[in-house]
């Protein structure tokens, strides 16, 4: 039969949703860092000063993120039998932590500048880089999010929530600037870091929790399961099932289910049920992967005996 697959070698691999939207924040996020530090320190601000060590923090997570999901593209082979998708859960951890430190070292410059006080200078260098850091963050989350949106992936979800965080420091940093020029009164400079420092520190808790439950193999989420719960139900020649598990692993969802049929139906006829199952699960949203055992009886919470 004529081989109708054919490769063509001189292209060029095709990159990624996902490597693009990492390699696009690591860009924004070191232009963002020059900027911010250079004006940072010419103005004393310490909420422009938290907001490049922000941005220094972003590039430092948007790295390993591309890291992260180059290396969670790769197929599954002998090593890793499930693949490496859950690389890209520990990257959300690691991103997390990044967030939740420099929140922590937010609150402490500002608390020093509350403490031992300080006064800025180059006021309007300062509203001009932060309207300008504005505008790139706002731009890269409306990408960030249509990538999230059509890959559903769990990195590229947290690069967009980390820089949803960026734009509400942002602003607050753009208002407590412009507070500062109209009341020469400079405490506001730290007062506004304060809550931005909480704000910050508070977002990574959510992001942390999210890659640990996938990192302990936490089960999908209730409509999910419902669905699959539902698929299940339909079958006629189901008696019943039962071990259903699930758990998630970069952007594939596992599951596994002991399915109970007649026990004088043949082989063939049940595996056949248990393949359109499969396939039905396998057409509802996202990537899946479906293991299920066939069981002549009912065998929950039966003991191992060897005939």
């Amino acid at each position: 039969m004529p081989n109708n697959c054919s490769t063509d070698f001189s292209k060029k691999p095709k990159i990624s949703l996902q490597r693009q939207a990492t390699i696009v924040s690591s860009l924004t996020a070191f232009v963002l860092i020059v900027v911010k530090f250079i004006v940072g320190i010419l103005s004393g601000s310490v909420a422009i000063l938290a907001s490049a060590i922000d941005s220094l923090l972003d590039l430092s997570a948007s790295l390993f993120n591309l890291y992260a999901v180059t290396k969670a593209e790769k197929p599954a082979d002998s090593d890793f039998n499930y693949g490496r998708g859950k690389i890209e859960s520990l990257a959300a951890v690691i991103e997390g932590s990044v967030i939740l430190v420099s929140g922590i070292f937010i609150l402490y410059q500002s608390c020093k500048k509350l403490i031992f006080g300080g006064e800025l200078a180059h006021l309007d260098y300062s509203l001009y880089v932060m309207i300008f850091s504005l505008v790139l963050t706002t731009a890269l989350v409306i990408y960030l999010n249509y990538i999230a949106k059509k890959s559903n992936n769990l990195v590229i979800k947290a690069d967009a929530l980390h820089y949803k965080t960026d734009i509400l420091s942002n602003m607050a940093v753009l208002l407590a600037l412009i507070l500062v020029q109209w009341t020469e009164f400079h405490a506001i400079d730290a007062i506004f870091g304060f809550g931005i420092g909480i704000y910050v520190a508070y977002s990574a808790l959510g992001l942390l929790k999210e890659g640990v439950f996938i990192l302990l193999d936490k089960a999908l989420d209730e409509q999910k399961i419902n669905s699959i719960k539902q698929i299940l139900n339909s079958a006629p020649q189901v008696q019943s099932y039962h071990d259903l598990k699930t758990r998630q692993s970069g952007e594939t969802n596992f599951v596994e289910v002991h399915l109970v049929f007649d026990p004088n139906i043949s082989l063939l006829e049940a595996h056949k049920v248990a393949d359109k199952i499969e396939c039905t699960i396998q057409n509802l949203e996202g990537k899946w992967e479906i293991i299920t055992h066939l069981d002549p009886y009912d065998d929950e919470g039966a003991a191992c005996s060897i005939y």
